[in-house]
């Protein structure tokens, strides 16, 4: 089983909190449904969870809500903890490079404040 985090900032702000705020309550259901899905599902279907290639180990998860297409972008700690620590809507069919690179750029930060005693 795994378990999904959110990933908090220095200042201790949380990216994905943000955007979940951010959604109507219908939006924000679906959302939390399909991560709880990845959290039972011993392997969730590539429709909702899936590694981005080209990327330093990066994955999505994916919602869609009618037309529209919300995702929340995360790494893998170990096996078992997916730590998400960015969120948008999507509108265009190609992965936008700055939403990898704020995911990536977290991703740093996040092992580098880990492994700081």
């Amino acid at each position: 089983m795994k378990e999904i985090k959110f990933y908090q900032t220095l200042e201790e702000n949380c990216p994905v909190e943000e955007f979940l705020d951010s959604l109507t309550s219908k939006q924000a259901q679906k959302v939390v449904w399909v991560l709880q899905l990845i959290e039972e599902l011993e392997t969730p279907p590539a429709q909702y969870l899936k590694k981005l290639v080209n990327t330093d180990d990066i994955w999505e998860v994916r919602v869609q809500l009618g037309n529209n297409i919300f995702r929340l972008l995360g790494f893998f700690e170990n096996e078992q903890l997916l730590i998400l620590n960015h969120g948008f809507m999507k509108k265009t069919q190609k992965m936008p490079s700055q939403e990898i690179k704020m995911a990536e750029s977290r991703k740093k930060d996040y092992f580098n404040r880990k492994n700081t005693p």
